[in-house]
């Protein structure tokens, strides 16, 4: 157990006055000096009618100095934890201590602090709240050290006591994620209606010290950050304080939050980070709060990314910079091996710029450098382009007034070739893409159909492969079978006919709005530009091509 010693107080250390009421000097002079070596001293160079004027920043409020008047006048002194504190404070003031008296206040009180308070982890709280007014003084004395040294030894023996790890907890599907704290068992070890006292009830100047000391003594980290939150909860998000203090609960809270991962959940960091952008913290409050966020962001949700943007020129809703950053500093901690966490943050980037891009306010460079790093997101998995595609249709309907130059900008990022062929489909009929696109669409579509019937003509000459090797080992006639293969190969050829007829008079449409478009602009026809670099110079040549491939097929 930490021995106290005596108080460390300077004796000539000067006191606020504005803390502080004068003394009433009611008490005899002659009890005061027999008591108190400091009025002692002074009554014997001054005169008694300067003592007030010489005691008038008293460490003492008038119920404090009420008590020593009565020990002055020989009445038995009972002491409390709410007032031992500022009796040791006023005693040291007044030098009431052994070398002046044997019977002095400073011994009393001194051992009622360590018999009764020090061993309790409730006392030890209520003692340190109740020498709020006189924290000035006791601060630079051992009394705050021996307090803080005590609840530090009980945390590392119980660490519950600073309440329990804040968990997620998943929920049916009908209810939300709510905070779950276990029950705490060793608290009902002491006795059945026994209940810890709250650290958030201390003020910062106690608090941060406590909890500095909690690190360095190795108190387990996750106790460490649901008393930290706690507090953030506590003071942060009240209405009673002003912002000067909430912006310093904030910065001390990211200072002493501990470093390792997955101590608090993602969620509850965007809340403190939202309070310290809102707060105007720091620069490195903010950016502690964004490493930390980047090192679990595979386990953030959309709306934790919408975090409102700050400032008298506000250009754009959220706070897009702010979600840059968090992703910088998930690729700067992510592990390559964990490909679950790779593919759940590029969905939630793609969900993340389909929210985004209903803003009116976002510029084409903003969404384009957004849907870049959604790109990124999405490297080395093998995910379709269907949700940047999404997020551009919904940025090209809120941005109607966009140009034909422009909504090419924004289509510049999307690759047609990973398109699903249900996109494709939905991006040949959508009037707000422009032409080129469409045009690149229609190709990389006609690319797939190819595709897909050479992969259905590979598979069914396998089968059929496979029939007739089956056929001619086991002897059978192959009467039946040749008629089954002829009715299949006439239904593939029928097929491969309708697919290059609606590939022919799809190309008809594009051809026909492009020769449209060019009699009103001026602007020569996309579509012939594109048979001029596929080798079809004329309309007689392109059907010829469509007849050779029809032979060849």
């Amino acid at each position: 157990m930490y021995r106290l010693g005596r108080p460390s107080l300077h004796p000539h250390q000067e006191y606020s006055s504005s803390m502080y009421m004068a003394c009433p000097f009611s008490v005899d002079k002659d009890l005061l000096c027999a008591r108190s070596a400091k009025i002692a001293a002074l009554l014997k160079e001054n005169p008694p009618e300067k003592l007030a004027f010489l005691l008038r920043d008293i460490p003492a409020d008038p119920e404090t100095f009420e008590l020593v008047a009565r020990f002055c006048h020989g009445y038995e002194l009972i002491f409390s934890t709410e007032n031992v504190i500022p009796l040791i404070s006023l005693a040291y003031y007044l030098e009431m201590n052994e070398s002046h008296s044997d019977n002095n206040l400073l011994d009393k009180a001194l051992a009622f602090f360590e018999d009764r308070v020090l061993p309790s982890w409730n006392e030890t709280i209520k003692a340190l709240r109740s020498a709020s007014s006189t924290i000035q003084q006791v601060t630079h004395s051992d009394l705050v050290d021996a307090c803080l040294e005590s609840l530090v030894y009980k945390a590392l023996a119980d660490p519950r006591l600073l309440g329990e790890p804040i968990k997620i907890s998943t929920c049916n599907e009908n209810s939300e994620d709510e905070e779950v704290y276990k029950p705490n068992a060793r608290r009902k070890l002491f006795s059945p209606d026994w209940k810890s006292e709250d650290l958030t009830t201390l003020s910062l100047q106690l608090y941060d010290p406590l909890m500095h000391a909690m690190n360095q003594h190795g108190v387990q980290p996750e106790y460490v950050a649901a008393s930290l939150y706690q507090y953030v909860k506590k003071w942060a998000n009240s209405g009673e304080n002003e912002s000067i203090y909430k912006r310093g609960v904030i910065e001390a809270v990211e200072r002493l939050l501990p470093a390792e991962k997955g101590i608090l959940p993602c969620k509850l960091l965007f809340e403190m980070l939202r309070f310290a952008i809102f707060l105007e913290c720091s620069n490195d409050c903010r950016s502690g709060f964004e490493i930390r966020i980047g090192k679990q962001l595979d386990q953030a949700e959309v709306k934790d990314l919408l975090i409102p943007s700050q400032g008298y020129s506000k250009e754009i809703q959220y706070d897009i910079e702010c979600v840059r950053r968090v992703l910088k500093h998930f690729y700067a901690n992510y592990c390559s091996a964990d490909v679950s966490g790779i593919i759940s943050v590029a969905e939630l980037i793609e969900e993340f710029l389909m929210e985004v891009a209903s803003d009116i306010d976002l510029r084409i460079d903003t969404f384009v450098s957004l849907a870049e790093m959604s790109v990124a997101a999405s490297l080395g998995t093998h995910r379709n382009s269907d949700g940047i595609y999404r997020a551009i249709n919904i940025y090209l309907d809120k941005h109607r007034y966009l140009t034909e130059l422009e909504r090419e900008e924004v289509c510049r990022v999307l690759d047609c070739q990973k398109m699903s062929p249900e996109a494709c489909e939905h991006a040949a009929k959508n009037e707000r893409l422009p032409v080129r696109f469409v045009v690149q669409v229609l190709f990389v579509a006609q690319l797939q159909l190819r595709d897909t019937i050479t992969k259905e003509v590979q598979v069914f000459d396998d089968k059929l492969r496979r029939e007739v090797a089956e056929d001619e080992e086991n002897e059978v006639k192959m009467g039946f079978d040749e008629d089954e293969v002829r009715v299949e190969m006439e239904k593939m050829s029928i097929k491969v006919m309708e697919l290059e007829r609606e590939c022919c008079t799809m190309r008809e449409e594009i051809e026909h709005g492009c020769t449209h478009k060019k009699s009103k602009g001026g602007k020569a026809s996309v579509w012939r530009e594109m048979k001029r670099k596929l080798g079809c110079a004329s309309s007689t040549h392109d059907c010829n091509c469509q007849v050779k491939r029809k032979k060849k097929y």
